[in-house]
């Protein structure tokens, strides 16, 4: 037996147990039968309702093989009550055919009338029970589901968000290697050098969903030196970030997008220098820069920031956290 069906069953008994007592403790205080009778119908009630429950069970079982719920739903309700109606019935036609003549006092008529009743209602509320737990079980599942399916759509999203962006960066930075191939082959040769790292770590972990926050930083300052040789002094990266954070993880090329995304949403020139600051607070690293918008942007989406921070949304509960303040806009990325 399966811990979760021994639940149910400790479960269901309990109900059934205090019910009987309760029922037990009206009908003493009431006078009407006596103590021996009442013992009697308590420990006959536990064993038909004992009875009955497993019997209930085992037709559950056998209807969730030939006669699903997902096959059709209202007959599958219909039959289990029917089935468990029928039992109720024949159960009571034998105490009433071979039990109640041996008592040694007549019943009352209502009671006897309100016991047929009460065998039937009492399968209806077990098979309720069965109903009840499929219907939470599916509906536990289909959040389960969304989930998931949201979480890959939000993969989805945010891999296509890198595929946009190692074509926009290597377009870019094959442009700068040119210039530099006849201008300074020595910082042609370091560039390239430093690029390949970038190439090999995305693509050593492009289907990884975490690294450590040391890794990624080891390939970042790779990313930094290209971007730098790039704009020259027109862009400055700096790092602070506590050596206690090393350990603890971040979605790869994290730190690249939130990088790209600054640099292409502001102005970068000689005379309005971007600067984008990189450091830890707490579980979060910032990454902060100041803040010089862009008039016009050609190819971005506005999507990937959103992105972002559905993904790490499935991840922790610790939200990415975005704020635009008059002179910065920082992105606080919670640390894994």
């Amino acid at each position: 037996m399966t811990k979760k069906r021994l639940n149910r069953v400790i479960r269901t008994y309990s109900i059934i147990l205090v019910g009987s007592i309760v029922g037990f403790v009206v009908r003493w205080f009431s006078g009407k039968f006596s103590l021996e009778f009442n013992v009697i119908l308590f420990v006959t009630s536990l064993i038909l309702i004992s009875v009955t429950w497993e019997f209930l069970t085992f037709v559950n079982r056998r209807l969730n093989l030939v006669l699903p719920f997902e096959k059709n739903i209202p007959k599958r309700v219909l039959v289990q009550l029917v089935i468990g109606a029928v039992f109720a019935l024949i159960v009571r036609y034998g105490i009433y055919k071979f039990g109640e003549p041996n008592l040694d006092f007549p019943l009352d008529s209502m009671f006897i009338a309100s016991t047929w009743v009460l065998y039937v209602l009492a399968t209806l509320g077990l098979n309720a029970i069965f109903f009840l737990d499929y219907f939470i079980d599916r509906w536990k599942e289909s959040i389960r589901m969304t989930e998931r399916l949201e979480k890959e759509k939000t993969q989805v999203q945010f891999d296509n968000l890198k595929n946009q962006l190692n074509p926009h960066f290597l377009f870019n930075a094959l442009t700068s290697l040119n210039s530099l191939i006849t201008e300074n082959q020595q910082l042609a040769s370091q560039f390239l050098q430093h690029m390949s790292k970038v190439y090999r770590y995305v693509l050593q972990n492009k289907d990884k969903n975490f690294v450590s926050l040391q890794t990624e930083l080891d390939f970042i300052r790779n990313y930094v030196f290209l971007v730098e040789t790039r704009f020259g002094g027109a862009l400055k990266i700096k790092f602070d970030i506590s050596s206690t954070k090393n350990d603890q993880a971040i979605v790869p090329v994290t730190l690249q997008i939130l990088i790209e995304n600054a640099i292409k949403h502001n102005v970068i020139d000689q005379d309005r220098p971007l600067h984008i600051d990189i450091f830890s607070s707490g579980d979060y690293l910032v990454i902060s820069n100041n803040l010089q918008k862009r008039t016009t942007l050609e190819t971005s989406n506005k999507l990937g920031l959103e992105n972002l921070k559905s993904l790490y949304a499935f991840l922790t509960e610790r939200p990415v956290i975005i704020e635009e303040l008059e002179n910065r806009f920082n992105v606080k990325v919670p640390l894994i």
